[in-house]
């Protein structure tokens, strides 16, 4: 399974930072649709990161008519993370999916309204939360539809027990 995080104009530096550790750290592919909100260069963005930077696959797209373009939504298994969604992220089977992607739009402005509407009740999901609040921090929801889709693949290669305390014993 590839599991693809699709950050769509993404402004916050420190998120996308969070953000790529998480890829680093689960093999997930980052791809980053621009314009972006701060340089990938960016001292925030890095020490977010940490040392993980050249661990991770990312493709940039120059805009989300690009991204769009070359992975077709309709012809893979793609979702789109808003707090607009019809689906909750948990009622999805992801478990027989094996090139998935999720979009997450920009932390001021979610993703397109237009790009909702088209898809709202196919290939949209949300994460449950009080109505009374906007939203989750975005490098928090990644974080928590990520490992969904994880746990629904057994955590396929990823390391399930530690050993630490048996090396130093």
């Amino acid at each position: 399974m590839k599991l693809n995080i699709v950050m769509v104009e993404p402004e916050i530096p420190q998120n996308t930072g969070n953000i790529a550790r998480t890829c680093a750290i689960t093999g997930a592919k980052l791809h980053l649709v621009h314009p972006l909100g701060f340089k990938i260069d960016e001292k925030s963005v890095k020490r977010a990161g940490l040392d993980y930077w050249d661990k991770i696959e990312i493709e940039e797209h120059n805009s989300l008519e690009e991204f769009l373009n070359k992975y077709k939504p309709e012809e893979k298994d793609m979702f789109f993370a808003t707090t607009k969604g019809k689906t909750k992220y948990t009622d999805i089977d992801y478990s027989k999916m094996d090139d998935i992607f999720v979009l997450y739009g920009k932390e001021t402005k979610g993703l397109p309204e237009s790009l909702l509407e088209k898809y709202l009740n196919t290939k949209t999901i949300r994460i449950p939360m009080l109505p009374t609040l906007r939203s989750l921090n975005l490098s928090n929801s990644v974080a928590i539809i990520t490992y969904e889709i994880l746990r629904q693949h057994n955590f396929e290669d990823l390391q399930n027990t530690s050993n630490y305390f048996d090396e130093k014993i």
